[in-house]
């Protein structure tokens, strides 16, 4: 669907304030805890996905009750985690783009399976974010331009062994043919300082970090 926009509520850290991130017409996906907090901000989701094993059955009795559409896993024999459950339903809908709240939290291997997943949906050819409190995140395997923003910091990370042919455009550390291998630090806070800073790569896949304190 054209500049459809699905946003996943998974079961990570979910803050009241997220609610002011969406837009009139997303399709809204919750995953396991993330449909409870849909449904206890007075949304209706329009699939609820996961083994709810992170709810109380007197929760997930609602969450059946206010979904458009309900599907329960079983928590034994599935191989999927929730937040990847919620992507495959969510790449169904053929969206432009993709947001992810509740990716990152307490949990750190959740957290870094949830960043990983980002180059799942590169491949699916769908713009993906991760959001939270104090970040933006997101994956590019081409080019990206990033709009100076209430975000003061930007960090590249390679997702792959080494991310080849960096080019940095509009800001404060600009690159030329860089080459940023996992581990290095290179790339850690730099800063837009035209209203756009636009990078582009010709081999791997960057993980691109916009941040506040």
């Amino acid at each position: 669907m054209l500049n459809t926009r699905v946003a996943i509520f998974t079961g990570g850290e979910l803050h009241e304030e997220y609610i002011e991130k969406l837009n009139a017409d997303d399709i809204l996906i919750g995953a396991d805890y993330g449909a409870w907090y849909l449904v206890n901000q007075q949304l209706k989701p329009t699939i609820a996905v996961g083994d709810f094993d992170s709810v109380s059955e007197e929760q997930y009795k609602r969450i059946e009750e206010y979904s458009h559409q309900v599907v329960r896993c079983d928590p034994i024999d599935k191989d999927l985690s929730d937040t990847e459950l919620a992507l495959k339903y969510a790449y169904s809908f053929h969206p432009a783009e993709i947001v992810i709240f509740g990716a990152t939290g307490s949990r750190l291997d959740h957290t870094l399976a949830n960043i990983q997943i980002l180059s799942k949906t590169l491949k699916q050819g769908v713009r993906c974010s991760i959001i939270n409190r104090n970040n933006l995140i997101t994956a590019t395997d081409s080019r990206i331009t990033l709009h100076k923003s209430e975000y003061d910091y930007i960090s590249l990370i390679p997702l792959t062994t080494e991310v080849r042919g960096i080019d940095l455009d509009g800001f404060m550390y600009p690159l030329s043919g860089a080459v940023l291998s996992i581990g290095d630090s290179l790339g850690i806070s730099n800063q837009i300082v035209n209203s756009t800073g636009t990078i582009r790569i010709k081999e791997g896949i960057l993980l691109v970090i916009q941040s506040k304190d």
